[in-house]
Order: C-alpha cells, then structure tokens, then sequence
C-alpha cells in the first residue's frame, strides 16, 4: 500500500506522542508531506526527524491563535491541506466528577472538545480549498460506553463522537469526509498515565489487569493499529463512509 498519500497533505495534532506520532510516521512512510503540531517541542522533533517532508509548529491546541499559525505555516510549505488528523488529547483525572476542581474538568473539555474544533476550524478553508478531503478525529471507546474510572474523560470523548458525526452532516455536500476513531486501551504514555494514577503498584497491577479483561482479545491494542485504520479513513478506499465513530479495540464494545 506504500504510496497512496503521494501528493497528499495531511495536518497532525498530538504528534509529538503516542498514537498521534504513529499516524504520522504512517502518513510519511505512504508519501504524505505533513504539518506537525503539538505542545511539546521535544516531542514533535523527535517525530520530525522520522518524517522526510515535514514542518513541526509547537502550539497548543486550545489557542485558536496558534492553530492559526499552524494553517498558514501549512499552506506556505506545501499548499492546502486535503487531510487532518486531530490526535491531540488528555485523560484528565481518574476521580468521581464531584472530586474534579472545575479548573480540571473545563481542561479536559478544552483540550479534547474545544481544541478539535478549533484545530478543524482553522483548517477548513484549506480542506475546502483542496476539495476530496477528509478528516479523522480521536474519540475512545470512552465516548461510545460510560468509563466508571475516567467519567470526565468519557463525556469529553462522547462529545468529540457528536460532533463528528455532525460535522459529516454539515460537509458531506462540499466533499469533506469527518470520521472518528474509537480506541481501546492502547500502549501509549497516556494508558501508563492511567495504571500509575491507581495508586501503589498493587493497586496498578490490578488496574492494569481489569482494562486487559474488558478486551475479548485479552491485549492491548499498539498504536500502530489504530494508525492503519486512520489512514484507512483518510484514504480513497474509505470514499463512502463519513460520520462513523469506528471502535479499534480489540473486541471490548462487541
């Protein structure tokens, strides 16, 4: 399959890490030139490096000025871009939503919520500008089925479903495609996020144990995998489906 993003542009959020990096190392290999973004300048340099044509802007996504910086960096480097993937998120705390402080909650609605919207309208003018375009969004199986361990995070992830699968409706008829994909546990820095906030290594272990058991495939999913199916989306072969919020994880909402 190497080739199918030749002549492609693709902007990712969330590259310098995790699945975001996966994406965009995946984008690169299959000839796409990229905009990376992400807060943490190390991070993106350290995906850039991977990546032969590509620009890294460090910003954060919850600041429309810097996404803005972002686009036009984009479009000077390579002209408009005709891909977009939104990776960049947090997990927030694993608490009850009556122990979250406001300021946490409205973080995790900024980054996850707001900062998707912002980063998509920021770049729409250049999806409309290339035509046959498509975006992807990061949701979580969070966002499908209530989480009783991270239940901010589940509402924030439920949002991002709503609004993709809105925003499939609103620019179907201009030729943009809006899909999102539904990770379950995957081997990032954010799941080890997720066993270290449980407490004392028992109580890791036992953490680690139960998100294993929810998935019939009794693994964890690898950002690679959920790479493969973003590109899946974003590529000619996914042409008819928009406003899907597609599971990848391993079995665990079947």
């Amino acid at each position: 399959m190497a080739g199918r993003f030749e002549g492609r542009v693709a902007m990712v959020t969330g590259a310098g890490s995790g699945i975001g990096r996966a994406t965009a190392l995946a984008l690169a290999r299959e000839g796409a030139r990229l905009l990376l973004f992400d807060r943490s300048a190390v991070g993106l340099a350290g995906t850039a490096t991977q990546c032969p044509h590509a620009e890294a802007v460090t910003g954060d996504v919850t600041k429309a000025e810097d996404l803005e910086a972002a686009a036009a960096a984009c479009a000077a480097r390579f002209g408009p871009a005709d891909l977009l993937v939104t990776a960049a998120g947090i997990l927030g705390p694993a608490l009850p939503p009556e122990l979250l402080e406001e300021a946490e909650w409205n973080q995790l609605f900024d980054v996850n919520v707001k900062g998707t919207w912002l980063t998509i309208r920021a770049m729409l003018p250049q999806l409309r500008e290339a035509g046959r375009s498509a975006i992807v969004t990061f949701a979580s199986t969070a966002g499908l089925a209530g989480s009783a361990t991270l239940p901010a995070y589940s509402a924030s992830k439920g949002a991002v479903v709503m609004l993709t699968r809105s925003l499939a409706l609103v620019h179907a008829a201009e030729g943009i495609r809006v899909n999102a994909v539904c990770p379950g546990s995957i081997e990032t820095p954010m799941l080890e996020a997720t066993f270290a906030s449980a407490g004392d290594e028992l109580a890791q272990a036992a953490r680690q144990a139960a998100f294993r058991a929810r998935h019939p495939m009794q693994r964890f999913g690898q950002a690679d995998e959920v790479a493969e199916t973003v590109l899946f989306l974003l590529s000619d072969a996914a042409a008819f489906i928009t406003g899907v919020a597609l599971p990848v994880d391993g079995g665990r909402l079947a």
